[in-house]
């Protein structure tokens, strides 16, 4: 008999994964990027988990869709058009595939994510 799914609880610890914007698209400061990826599914299409940001700036381009629930911090993002949104702890966005601009962390701040990318 198969195994039936498990539920995924964000509580239950998972190693953090770090990194640092590429150079080419780091636009200020030294921004560390941490991420506790809880979640990933078997086409590897969707994942969902914690990510955390120190501050500065970087240039991104979206390939998939993110769900966003900022649950500390302080951030903006600029898209190439010069339209700015903010946001803060408590806030809730959506950033589509195909966007790209830039991404600023005001204060250090972390994130829950869903994410799901189309099939290539």
């Amino acid at each position: 008999m198969a195994q039936l799914p498990q539920i995924v609880a964000f509580r239950d610890a998972v190693a953090p994964e770090s990194q640092v914007p590429e150079a080419a698209r780091l636009l200020a400061g030294t921004p560390k990027l941490t991420v506790w990826n809880h979640y990933a599914d078997g086409s590897g299409q969707f994942f969902a988990g914690v990510w955390a940001a120190t501050r500065g700036a970087w240039r991104v381009r979206y390939t998939e869709h993110e769900f966003c629930h900022l649950i500390a911090g302080r951030i903006s993002i600029v898209s190439d058009d010069g339209t700015r949104w903010q946001f803060q702890a408590g806030d809730s966005f959506v950033i589509p595939a195909g966007f790209s601009g830039a991404w600023e962390v005001l204060e250090d701040c972390r994130k829950l994510y869903a994410i799901f990318e189309s099939a290539r």
